[in-house]
Formats: structure tokens, sequence, C-alpha cells
């Protein structure tokens, strides 16, 4: 009974000694992870405000957020009594044997950091990359956040996206449109390449430096097929796209020019 006694009093007087450093701990934890999310969120309306890259605010937020916390941790730490010389060597050994179990998170976060120094693309380009393609909605520090064009939200890893090719379609302001239009080999090549020509210097979206190019791409085995290329602003070339196949489509019909499907000749002889 004697030595039970004198555990509770142990006990309780280790109780006395560190509650109040526990409760002064936790309290200090509640309120510097609250302070550390409204600096976070304050630093975003900051950098929106001095037009900071879209592409850099959320992830140098991400990495200031989780700076914050591992420095209050750490505070935390020492004001329980815990060693932070040991603890920091303890937490450098556990995040090397994490390190080494993450590897492909650790490469994810080093494209992360490419991406942000040598810009590939930037958030609201049209990328198309690992089979994908889509607008950039988010650069994050493990992952790429896209947007494809039926509205679905794709994430790729930051190490694939720079282990492989990237198509940026939103770099350059003008891109050429390569349409392919077949007709028959009973049509007037001549006046087909009139008309053509003539459609792509009357649209207005058309740019005219450099010169729209008609030529006669292939001899088809069914049809004399016509290479229509044109230069547009890289925001009119769907619509162009479109506008174009259905206007020559129309203009074709009027003027008695045929688009033959595949067709085959077959000849029997019968044999005496």
């Amino acid at each position: 009974m004697d030595k039970l006694d004198q555990y509770q009093e142990g006990l309780i007087q280790l109780l006395f000694d560190y509650a109040p450093k526990l409760v002064a701990a936790i309290v200090i934890l509640i309120i510097g992870f609250y302070l550390i999310g409204f600096f976070t969120r304050s630093l975003k309306k900051l950098m929106k405000k001095r037009d900071v890259d879209p592409t850099l605010i959320p992830f140098l937020s991400n990495i200031f957020n989780v700076v914050l916390k591992a420095m209050v941790l750490i505070s935390v730490a020492s004001m329980v009594g815990i060693q932070t010389t040991s603890f920091v060597a303890v937490i450098g050994a556990a995040g090397l044997a994490i390190g080494l179990a993450m590897q492909g998170s650790l490469s994810n976060f080093a494209g992360g950091v490419l991406i942000i120094m040598f810009r590939p693309y930037r958030v609201g380009d049209f990328i198309e990359t690992n089979g994908q393609a889509g607008t950039v909605n988010a650069i994050q520090i493990l992952y790429t956040v896209l947007k494809s064009p039926d509205n679905k939200t794709i994430v790729i890893p930051n190490s694939a996206v720079m282990g492989g090719t990237i198509t940026n379609y939103s770099v350059e302001d003008n891109r050429r449109l390569d349409l392919v239009f077949g007709v028959s080999y009973s049509d007037d090549i001549k006046k087909v390449k009139e008309l053509l020509t003539q459609m792509a210097m009357d649209d207005e979206r058309v740019i005219k430096d450099p010169a729209p190019f008609i030529a006669i791409k292939e001899m088809a085995d069914s049809s004399v097929n016509f290479l229509f290329r044109v230069w547009v602003k890289k925001e009119d070339y769907w619509p162009m796209t479109f506008d174009m196949q259905e206007r020559v489509k129309s203009t074709f019909d009027k003027e008695g020019i045929s688009i033959p499907f595949p067709q085959r000749d077959v000849h029997l002889f019968q044999q005496k």
C-alpha cells in the first residue's frame, strides 16, 4: 500500500507539473494553426492584389503553410519538455525513412519545383500531356489539375508531366489550321482551288499574312484531296474548323462539286 500511495502521489505531482504546460501547448497549437490559416489566406489575397502569377499563388501558399505548421509543432514540443535537438534528430531520421518510402511523392515535388522554375505552362493554359488535354486549373506541390473541354477534372502527378511531352496550345497567339477536302476525279480542279481560295480570303478570321495555302495534297483511291491551310487566332481555331467544313459542303453542293465516298469498281469475267 505504501508503494501504491507513492505512485499515486508521484502521478499527482507529475500532473501538477505538466498539466499547465500541456494545456498551454494545446492552446498554442490551436491558436497557432488558426493564425497560420489566417496568414495563408491573407498571403493569397495579397499576391492576387499584387498581380502575382496565378501559377505561383497556390504553390507558394502551400509551402508557407507547411513550414509554419512545422515551426509551431517544434515550439509546442519544446514547451512540454521535449528536447528539440533530439526531436529534430528523430524527425530527420523519420524524414529519411519516409523519404525512401515515398520516392514517388518526392519526385512529384521536384517536378512541381521544376514547373514553377521553367514555366512550361501556367494556370489558364490549354495543354496536352500524358495522353490528356485540358485547361490548367491549378499547379499544386505534387500534382497538376486539368479541366477537360467536357468539364472533367484530370489530376496528373508532376513527375509524370515533367518526364513526358508537354504540348502547350496557349503560348502562341496564332495557330495553323489544316483541313483536307476531297473531290471527284471528274471535277474541275482549277475551279475547286478558286472556290477554296475565295472562301479563305472572304473569312475575316483568316490571317492574310502568311497567305492561305490551297493545293492538291494527294491523288487518293477515290478522290483528289485538296489541302486547305490557313492561319487563325488561337481562340478562332475550333470555331473556324467547324464553320469552314460546313461552308465548303454547302458551296460544293451549290457549285456542282461532288465529294465522293470510298468506292471500288468490280469487273466480272465469264469463263467459257
